[in-house]
């Protein structure tokens, strides 16, 4: 029997979106359509997840619906200027995915493990987007526990609103930030001597 071709992309290809994805914060229109969104979920939900669990959803925010968010949010606000800042927070791109964690009981797959899980699809979603051109950044925000967000975005009370993917298309002309080179040596241990 002959092996079926390997249909995976080179590794050059997944190491240099990794190591060239940045965070960005400056965001405008457009952004992805809705089919284009549920493909790179469907790409984004082969990630690491022990059981197939997918102990996560998704919401897609646009149009009004974020300023509507953004009004909830400033209801929680301690002060008037804090809120105005809230609201306008979330209108700094076209699109907001709200990421909600939804761990699920287990005998065998701890809480942890559904929530690295989670953190490894969102992970991967935003070096999707950006193999595809889009731009994004994640944030969580002072109010994503606030009684008020977690009642407009229709949060349950096992559920856990872990921040939103901000997503849009970078701001022409934007200077890209370079990453200083990281000395991870101090973060590596060995046991037994080394694999070589």
């Amino acid at each position: 029997m002959t092996a079926a071709p390997d249909a995976r992309p080179a590794p050059g290809d997944a190491e240099t979106a990794i190591r060239t994805r940045r965070s960005t914060i400056r965001l405008t229109g457009p952004a992805p359509s809705e089919a284009e969104l549920l493909d790179l979920l469907a790409a984004a939900a082969t990630a690491p997840d022990h059981g197939h669990l997918r102990p996560w959803r998704v919401i897609a925010i646009c149009g009004d619906a974020r300023t509507r968010l953004g009004e909830a949010a400033a209801e929680a606000a301690p002060t008037a200027d804090l809120a105005e800042r809230t609201t306008a927070k979330h209108l700094r791109a076209p699109l907001m995915l709200a990421l909600v964690f939804q761990p699920r009981d287990h005998p065998t797959i701890p809480r942890w493990e559904q929530l690295a899980a989670t953190c490894a699809m969102a992970t991967t979603l935003l070096l999707l987007l950006d193999a595809r051109g889009w731009a994004g950044v994640w944030f969580g925000g002072p109010y994503t526990e606030a009684p008020q967000v977690r009642k407009h975005l229709g949060i349950g009370d096992d559920e856990q609103l872990l921040g939103y993917l901000y997503v849009g298309t970078s701001v022409p002309g934007e200077a890209v930030r370079l990453r200083a080179a990281i000395d991870v040596r101090s973060k590596l241990s060995w046991l037994g001597g080394t694999a070589a």
